[in-house]
């Protein structure tokens, strides 16, 4: 156990350092590039936060443990909208003035409801997968015409900000855009060991494991960036990272798991219990963050509820490892 212990621990600190080295490497290179900011933020930047889950789960796939890498998916999305912005929303209320945010609220709920109708045989496909990586190669598209048309949206004036604040030169942002990629592989090797031994020595199913440990760990670069973004006032930023993480999750993280490891016979509990718990945190953040009576916005109180959801459903599953 001990070993195993350390592993997750430092696979969690590498994991975390890395995948900031990942991302600012990148949105420099694509800055050099010539990209657009407002693209390198919603494009660039969104698929660097999501890498460790994909990293993760497709290392889980790879070790035949696909129950860990879909517990990781929705584990981690629960993680960004109950914890991660709930806590967000305690140190900044979030103001949500991007109408490029606002459009992806229900695109995020939609998709939602999509991986839920593939998923409510209990299996998924190779076919299944591929559909939902086509749908991630959708949202690579969508974003980047959202982000060509956006000029103005005050997601931009942010994203600038933000991206001059960690501009590096050519050959630094190189170094580090492949060095953070291969320490995040390392990292989620390490990550996964030791998690799938814990899950063995205590008796647990990889699905909870995928769900509470590895899930917060590959989240814990959403919490960093949210925090850091609202205590700057980059309210825009700060949900933008969980939204467009959350879309990640659910489209490239379960597709490139279920095209390595499909899975032919998952854990029932993952629709009678954590996809209904995550889409109704999905649900809570549209009504939040849309604004249908106003300009939309997280405050203090909601901040708390959200925490307060997101500790009732662990609550919940540590029932289940008591019964386990």
């Amino acid at each position: 156990m001990i070993p195993a212990i350390l592993a997750i621990l430092g696979g969690f600190a590498l994991l975390v350092w890395s995948a900031d080295r990942f991302v600012d490497g990148a949105a420099a290179t694509a800055g050099h590039a010539g990209m657009p900011s407002l693209l390198i933020g919603m494009v660039i930047v969104g698929f660097g936060t999501s890498a460790p889950e994909m990293v993760v789960s497709a290392m889980a796939a790879l070790d035949g443990n696909p129950d860990l890498a879909i517990g990781n998916a929705l584990g981690s999305n629960i993680v960004n909208t109950g914890l991660v912005l709930g806590v967000t929303a305690l140190v900044a209320p979030i103001a949500v003035h991007s109408k490029i945010i606002r459009r992806e609220l229900p695109l995020l709920f939609a998709i939602g409801l999509g991986v839920g109708l593939l998923l409510w045989d209990d299996a998924l496909t190779r076919t299944e997968s591929l559909v939902l990586l086509a749908g991630f190669l959708g949202l690579i598209g969508w974003s980047v015409v959202a982000a060509l048309r956006g000029h103005g949206d005050p997601l931009e004036a942010e994203t600038v900000q933000e991206l001059e604040s960690h501009a590096m030169p050519l050959g630094r942002a190189v170094f580090w855009l492949v060095a953070g990629l291969v320490l995040l592989i390392v990292s989620s090797r390490s990550l996964v060991w030791g998690a799938v031994t814990i899950a063995e020595a205590l008796g647990v199913s990889d699905l909870i494991i995928g769900l509470t440990i590895v899930a917060l760990g590959t989240s814990l670069p959403e919490l960093a960036a949210s925090v850091v973004a609202a205590r700057k006032g980059e309210h825009d930023i700060a949900i933008g990272n969980v939204v467009g993480s959350n879309m990640f999750n659910l489209l490239a993280v379960v597709g490139i798991a279920g095209v390595i490891a499909p899975m032919p016979s998952m854990a029932p509990e993952v629709l009678t219990r954590d996809w209904p718990v995550m889409m109704a945190l999905f649900a809570a953040l549209f009504v939040m963050g849309y604004g249908l009576r106003g300009q939309g916005r997280i405050n203090r109180l909601e901040g708390a509820l959200l925490l307060l959801a997101f500790a009732a459903y662990n609550a919940w599953l540590a029932r289940a490892i008591l019964a386990a």
